[in-house]
């Protein structure tokens, strides 16, 4: 099968988007299937207002038609709402072809978050954008019933995965061991933005260390607010797992992300996880006892500590990237296999 990826989110953005984007093509190239993957690193770019480290592609109409009809796709799916996005929407409707996509981002509550607009607004586009589709994947069915009751419609579950054999228990980075970081040690990872909340999670009195991997606009910032919390910037592969086998306890504190891959890759390095009980977190963790979901954050943090590490990572092995392939191509194609 040909399948058309178009994505605004690629690489050397490092995200959950990319990083499922990613694998998933992956999973199906090597079934066989033939994955062409439109994103920005193909256009001229411009910064995205507020966000710098991501690059719009700038008027792709004309050469995203061009790569679209050299490929002749089976299926096409659009993977964000963008310009890319966009311009694969118009191509689609223009031409009557049937096209898939998928929800990714709580795209209304990240702009409201940045910019002064009526988030009803934000949500008639995202309404318009995906139900012009053959169908709307997401990543949870508690985001799927929130969505439905938002109007949007041909809404499709289309789950995650995550690398069991990449993210493990390991022994932390040499340089955790310089800094004698006081225990109990409370981490996160992930993008640090505004929509992330992370201020939750730094603003708790708890014991020990608070640690924060990863980069993003809103690093300077916090750096400057939180001086006795731990930065480490972006980490990729295995110093990324290093970085996780810091912790004893995987705090979450986003109360907007569709999915939390990095939930998964936590309780793969053997962390229970602390987090609101939202969309997300309710799905991810739920009711499995790895982790704690309480809007008393700091109440989720001391509870998660109680939680025995060797229950995490069995409880992670139940995702498989495979299984995410395999429902991702239904969901293109129903009925199609691996």
């Amino acid at each position: 099968m040909k399948i058309a990826l178009i994505t605004d989110a690629w690489y050397p953005q490092i995200n959950g988007v990319v990083r499922t984007l990613d694998r998933i093509t992956r999973e199906l190239r090597a079934e066989g299937h033939e994955i062409s993957i439109i994103h920005p690193g193909l256009f001229r770019t411009l910064p995205c207002p507020t966000y710098p480290e991501i690059r719009l592609a700038l008027f792709p109409r004309r050469k995203l038609a061009g790569l679209l009809g050299a490929f002749e796709p089976d299926a096409i799916h659009i993977a964000t709402e963008g310009p890319l996005g966009m311009a694969a929407r118009r191509y689609c409707m223009r031409r009557k072809q049937a096209f898939t996509s998928s929800y990714h981002t709580r795209f209304p509550e990240y702009v409201a978050a940045r910019i002064p607009v009526r988030i009803s607004w934000l949500y008639a586009f995202m309404r318009r954008f995906h139900n012009s589709g053959e169908g709307m994947m997401v990543a949870t069915q508690s985001l799927r019933d929130e969505l439905a009751e938002k109007g949007f419609e041909k809404i499709k579950v289309w789950s995650r995965g995550v690398d069991t054999e990449l993210f493990r228990p390991m022994e932390p980075p040499a340089e955790a061991s310089e800094l004698a970081l006081e225990r109990p040690i409370f981490v996160n990872v992930g993008r640090v933005a505004v929509e992330k909340n992370l201020s939750a999670f730094l603003d708790l009195d708890l014991p020990g260390s608070k640690v924060i991997v990863g980069g993003g606009p809103q690093l300077a910032e916090l750096k400057q607010r939180y001086p006795a919390v731990h930065f480490f910037g972006s980490k990729e592969g295995e110093d990324l797992v290093r970085h996780y086998g810091l912790g004893d306890v995987f705090v979450f504190p986003s109360r907007t992300d569709t999915f939390g891959l990095v939930l998964l890759e936590a309780l793969a390095c053997g962390l229970p996880v602390a987090a609101f009980p939202v969309p997300g977190p309710l799905d991810v963790i739920g009711n499995s006892g790895v982790g704690h979901l309480d809007e008393d954050l700091e109440k989720a943090c001391m509870a998660a500590l109680n939680i025995p590490r060797e229950h995490c990572r069995p409880y992670a092995e139940r995702f498989s990237w495979n299984a995410c392939a395999l429902q991702f191509l239904n969901n293109l194609e129903p009925g199609v296999r691996l």
